[in-house]
């Protein structure tokens, strides 16, 4: 937890390493999940200046609330002159960013540990 945040949900983990706030989706990330999720992962995306990964590892279910939430982070922290990388490696939640036309500007990676090694997203622009 962030000192002065509200607690983590269970659908959302939270911590700092190397630098990185790491926002942690967990389970099934439908309508209700995103509504839990959404004060929480909006004070962290109000940050100025955050280098914030969101980590989709140990997501089971993701559906249009999920993508909403990834749209809505990655626009405030971009919008707070922050960088967002996503990790990402469930084929179908990939898929469905290549679908929507989203993919390349989340550009995700596989990992944590490729995110952490990758270091600030500064060469991911805002996508059009």
């Amino acid at each position: 937890m962030i000192d002065g945040s509200p607690p983590t949900t269970g659908h959302l983990h939270t911590y700092r390493t190397q630098g990185h706030l790491v926002l942690e989706f967990h389970g099934e990330i439908d309508v209700s999940a995103a509504l839990e999720m959404a004060p929480a992962l909006d004070l962290y995306t109000a940050l100025p200046a955050i280098e914030a990964i969101i980590d989709l590892s140990h997501v089971e279910f993701f559906d249009c609330s999920g993508l909403r939430l990834l749209c809505r982070a990655r626009r405030r922290i971009l919008d707070h002159s922050g960088q967002l990388q996503l990790v990402c490696d469930h084929p179908l939640t990939l898929h469905i960013l290549r679908v929507t036309g989203l993919f390349p500007g989340f550009a995700p990676v596989p990992s944590l540990a490729v995110a952490l090694d990758r270091g600030a997203a500064g060469d991911i622009e805002e996508a059009g």
